[in-house]
């Protein structure tokens, strides 16, 4: 660059960098009361933020005040030794759980079943099934139903190191939340084999471990009228209820779900989806 020129590129930087300290120095003078300033050059207003499309299910999601303000990120809830096992609250209140999908099959028939009875269910789903079945995802968070994480692939967490059960979590949660808007809330081992550092890694991706109090033991194919009682015989105000939307042939499920549900409900039982806390 030739020398004249790097006078002139210096004088111009001088020059912007006194009128910017001019302009801070009259601020900091205004905000002081030390005299008046003189009036600041007129800036146009920033128009609104440039927002990209949402899904149905991201509108669901969003508050209906105060939309587009940031929100201060949940609190990581605690690290339990144990998982959690009923529910709390008022009255016959009940809880139905489904483990290991979303199947293309059985799933819809379990989703169209609680559309007709207007029953919100929780979906503890495996990564490996929701990422070849998302469009299920979705329409479980667009009906108001809880989709928690069961791992990716189904492991016994128990034999697992430290780093495989975060990545059998976190897969799983960021499949859930592209599908649903958001990021699971709540988790289940797989077997029911919890241990320390499931339930730590659990907190530190921000969920609640929840485990069962009716075990249907669906998955054994026992028959529809067996499944039926078992929910039937189990049912009491707190109570969570577990059976299988996928790993096998859930078309016992199906039937049974079709026969309890109603009866549940004539019973006087409200069937809920869980809050935090629980217990």
């Amino acid at each position: 660059m030739k020398k004249d020129q790097l006078l002139t590129r210096r004088t111009l930087l001088t020059g912007v960098a006194a009128l910017g300290a001019a302009g801070a120095g009259g601020a900091l003078a205004a905000g002081l009361g030390h005299g008046p300033s003189p009036a600041p050059a007129p800036v146009p207003a920033p128009g609104p933020p440039q927002r990209s499309p949402l899904k149905p299910s991201a509108y669901r999601l969003q508050p209906l005040t105060g939309y587009g303000a940031p929100k201060a990120a949940p609190a990581r809830p605690p690290v339990r030794s144990e998982p959690i096992l009923r529910m709390t609250g008022r009255g016959r209140t009940m809880m139905l759980t489904f483990d290991d999908g979303p199947h293309p099959e059985y799933t819809p028939r379990i989703l169209d079943t609680l559309a007709k009875y207007e029953v919100r269910a929780t979906f503890f789903v495996c990564g490996e099934m929701a990422d070849h079945n998302r469009d299920l995802l979705t329409r479980m968070a667009d009906e108001g139903h809880v989709v928690g994480n069961h791992t990716w692939s189904h492991p016994l967490l128990t034999k697992l190191s430290r780093r495989r059960i975060r990545s059998e979590m976190e897969r799983t949660s960021e499949v859930v939340e592209r599908a649903c808007g958001e990021a699971p809330r709540w988790f289940r081992a797989p077997y029911g084999a919890w241990n320390r550092a499931a339930f730590r890694i659990g907190a530190e991706l921000g969920m609640e471990p929840l485990a069962w109090t009716v075990d249907t033991l669906d998955w054994t194919t026992p028959g529809t009228g067996t499944i039926v009682d078992r929910v039937e015989e189990g049912a009491a105000p707190g109570v969570v209820v577990l059976s299988h939307d996928a790993g096998g042939d859930r078309s016992q499920s199906v039937r049974a779900l079709r026969r309890y549900l109603p009866e549940l409900l004539d019973s006087g039982y409200h069937l809920t989806v869980p809050r935090r806390r629980l217990i």
